[in-house]
């Protein structure tokens, strides 16, 4: 993207791309493009669109690419210039590619898709879409109900897509080089296992608006059957993922130990549409996290399953992960631990570097209401575990709970307060105190779910139980978070609807509706607006199914057997629980064949299986410091100071520097800058401090960290210096800097230099967050002169630009395509 549009919007890396792990090249290869319907840093914290990335990276005729949902900020600009979406990685419109695969995570991102869409030019409608156009594929777990977007995608994935991915690839390689109709195209994909194509069902209607009728037009297509990876030990994982410069949601290397869930809670989803459990073995998981350790740089690594604490070699594995990386400063999470699954030692574990918060999900208050739902945890279970968290140095327990399940009374909502209070209580009888945040979700029924026909309650239901619950928890000095009930509402209507619902979105994005997950952009008025205008009833969708109603998605096939989930539903109904198949008989759900789709679950093994000795760390004395200069140019000029101190630790981190570390509950590299550099100025002569093992050389971290850093920012110098010289912000005089301006700003520039000297004074006042500073350009100026269309200046205090605006008599937006440089800092 262009310097004006970069310098225009407020995070430029969501944007620039060349992060490390990422793809270059590849001249006439298949264009692929992942693209997630939200925002950068969710985007990227998704581990599933990594693994996509990596598996599409490893065969050479595929390029990968990578487009998110631009924010407000870059649409505006895209608009006003009349510039389409473009990739990451090489700046392809995205109408240029081959193939565009939206992730399908959450059901409000349904109205970005259709902005990306337009921005690029593509037309929304599949059925408008003829050869000239890329492929829009959509998967991940909103596509096991796809009929909401049927009519805007050619195809969908079902299910696991590590293998299917390259099929589709393949498939589409060849019918570009064949030159053949759109229509073979997609005839052929849908002989892909897990591949559905939407154009060959025809959905018909009853009067009362109810599905009559899914009709296949392809011979021997009646049903798409989920795609699935057998085995999780064999699976590719992306060991050298891409990685961004910026914070991102989950800042952290993310392995998948287990994937599916099999303990039955009949809410969700997830515990459904991923069966049966399959386990990395602990041997392989450790072999990951080493690789994608020294090819990152993070300093956290997050255990990820449905259900960690069921991970079979849980505890032995945090045992080999903590000897190996607490010297290192590396922390281990358990993002998903379940109530009762916490032993004392695995806490003895974690709290080893750092405590990176602890949340229990008990979903519900009652008891009954937790045999309903056959989440199969008790309060007294619940209590031990808050004592033991509480005992072992936290602070903060976090608890989930839903609101609206089937058969709640306000009992059940009573007993959220009595219980969360119970657990606070928890900290005082482990004698360190502790608090207690309480997140109420509202609950959305899900397709192919036990309680796919339950209905779901109502917009003013949801906020008289949030009204209720804050007012209860506020009582007892409990904070809660919740969801608002507008968003919850709508979730629910995309969550179970049908195709119907096409012209809602389009109106709905014709009116403006963008990123409506995030409560500041979600509108109400526009959804009722385009609610009424497509003449579709939200109510409708909210309502309870019968049992013997076709159901939109029923000709997608995740394996659990229809007659399973409605056995499920009546065992709710009588509060009757269904065991774990992991830990007694097979439940009969219809996933496994016994054969390739079946449990796959490593035996447990001792505690200290995977121990090792751990590395002694050097003493605190044994230190020294080394001073920096570096270059940041090219595309690195758009990186902001803090995510500068993100790149250069993950540099420290990729390549084994001995850095020094900061004491504390959250220990820090020990490294500084001299001073932070305004986005959009190429710089020669930045500087840092680092402080690390007394016997390491200049030389070493200097070669280190070129070995390490992404193009475009390189060591120029490394110098020893003593441990207590003055920091870098101390002996800083001035800075030189460069300014080359575009054509039309370039006239007369000796005169209006002159003119600007000549001055006795030109003072400047900065509004920053309600504060105002003020200073004199004039006075802070120390060299002026013009060079051919540039003006170079040393300077103290003040930024180029707001010197070359006073000289000029411009405003900032006019400077957008100078180029602005850091050519020399002097020091007193």
């Amino acid at each position: 993207m262009s310097n004006n549009i970069l310098l225009s919007v407020e995070k430029p890396a969501r944007y620039m791309g060349g992060e490390m792990g990422t793809v270059s090249g590849r001249e006439g290869a298949l264009e692929f493009v992942l693209a997630f319907p939200d925002v950068y840093e969710i985007g990227m914290s998704h581990l599933g669109l990594q693994v996509l990335y990596g598996v599409l990276k490893e065969v050479p005729w595929i390029m990968p690419e990578r487009a998110y949902a631009p924010w407000p900020d870059l649409e505006e600009s895209l608009r006003t210039q009349g510039k389409p979406l473009v990739t990451l990685e090489r700046s392809l419109p995205l109408i240029e590619a081959d193939v565009v695969g939206f992730t399908l995570q959450y059901e409000l991102s349904y109205t970005n898709i259709l902005n990306m869409l337009d921005l690029s030019g593509i037309p929304l409608l599949a059925s408008e879409r003829n050869e000239g156009y890329p492929l829009i594929l959509g998967g991940g777990p909103c596509a096991y109900n796809p009929e909401p977007l049927a009519d805007f995608f050619d195809a969908f994935l079902i299910g696991d897509g590590e293998d299917a991915i390259v099929e589709i690839a393949d498939c589409v390689r060849q019918w570009k080089e064949e030159k053949l109709p759109k229509s073979v195209l997609l005839e052929q994909l849908a002989r892909i296992q897990g591949v559905y194509v939407p154009c060959f069902f025809e959905v018909s209607y009853r009067p009362d608006g109810a599905v009559e009728k899914i009709a296949p037009l392809l011979a021997g297509y009646g049903s798409v059957k989920r795609r699935f990876v057998a085995d999780l030990e064999s699976a590719y994982y992306p060991t050298s993922p891409v990685v961004p410069f910026l914070k991102t949601v989950h800042d952290r290397v993310s392995v998948e130990i287990s994937r599916g869930c099999t303990r039955g809670c009949r809410f969700c989803q997830a515990g459904y549409i991923y069966r049966p459990v399959r386990e990395r073995s602990p041997e392989r998981v450790l072999e990951i996290v080493e690789e994608t350790l020294g090819n990152t740089g993070y300093d956290e690594v997050s255990l990820l399953s449905l259900s960690t604490g069921d991970y079979g070699c849980l505890t032995p594995l945090l045992k080999g992960l903590m000897d190996r990386y607490a010297s290192q400063k590396k922390a281990v999470s358990l993002p998903s631990m379940r109530v009762g699954s916490l032993s004392p030692e695995m806490a003895e574990e974690i709290r080893r570097v750092r405590k990176t918060g602890f949340t229990l999900a008990p979903e519900a208050g009652s008891e009954r209401l937790r045999r309903v739902i056959n989440k199969g945890i008790t309060e007294e279970a619940l209590l031990e575990n808050a004592r033991a968290v509480y005992s072992n140095g936290w602070r903060l327990i976090k608890l989930y709970f839903m609101i609206g399940l089937p058969t709640e009374t306000m009992e059940d909502l009573d007993r959220i307060v009595e219980i969360s209070r119970e657990v606070k209580r928890q900290g005082k009888f482990a004698g360190n105190g502790g608090d207690v945040n309480v997140s109420v979700s509202s609950f959305v029924p899900k397709p192919h779910t036990p309680f796919q026909w339950e209905p779901q309650i109502t917009e003013e239901e949801i906020v008289d139980k949030q009204r209720h619950l804050r007012g209860e928890l506020k009582k007892k000095k409990l904070i809660m978070k919740w969801q608002d009930a507008s968003l919850s509402g709508m979730e629910g209507v995309f969550a179970r609807g049908d195709r119907r619902l096409s012209r809602l979105l389009i109106e709905a994005h014709r009116l403006g509706c963008r990123f409506d997950g995030w409560w500041e952009h979600f509108d109400r008025l526009k959804w009722a607006q385009a609610f009424e205008a497509s003449g579709i009833d939200a109510s409708f969708y909210l309502r309870r199914r019968e049992t013997d109603e076709l159901l939109p998605w029923d000709h997608i096939d995740c394996g659990v057997k229809k007659e399973f989930l409605l056995a499920e539903l009546a065992a709710a109904l009588k509060e009757t629980a269904t065991p774990d198949c992991r830990f007694d008989k097979c439940t009969g759900c219809g996933v496994c064949d016994f054969d390739q789709i079946k449990l796959r679950l490593k035996d447990p093994v001792p505690f200290d299986t995977y121990a090792t000795e751990s590395a002694p760390e050097a003493p605190v004395e044994e230190a020294q410091r080394i001073r920096i200069r570096f270059e940041k140019v090219g595309r690195m000029r758009f990186l902001s100071h803090l995510e500068m101190l993100t790149l250069f630790t993950r540099a420290v981190g990729r390549s084994g520097i001995p850095i020094r570390y900061s004491q504390g509950f959250h220990p820090h590299p020990k490294f500084s800058f001299a001073t932070a550099l305004s986005v959009g100025i190429v710089s020669y002569a930045e500087y840092m401090d680092f402080e690390v093992n007394a016997g390491y050389t200049a030389a070493e971290l200097e070669r280190a960290l070129n070995g390490s850093l992404p193009e475009g920012v390189r060591v120029l110098e490394a110098t020893e210096i003593p441990l207590r010289a003055p920091a870098l912000s101390v002996i800083m005089d001035k800075v030189r800097y460069r300014v080359t301006l575009p054509e039309e700003l370039a006239h007369d520039l000796q005169a209006k230099v002159e003119a600007f000297l000549a001055l006795e004074s030109s003072p400047l006042k900065r509004e920053k967050k309600g504060k105002s500073t003020e200073f004199d350009l004039r006075h802070e100026l120390a060299e002026l002169k013009v060079e051919g269309s540039a003006l170079e200046m040393v300077v103290g205090r003040g930024k180029p630009v707001e010197f070359t605006c006073a000289i000029l008599d411009v405003q900032p937006e006019a400077l957008k395509e100078a180029r602005l440089e850091k050519l020399e800092v002097l020091f007193s």
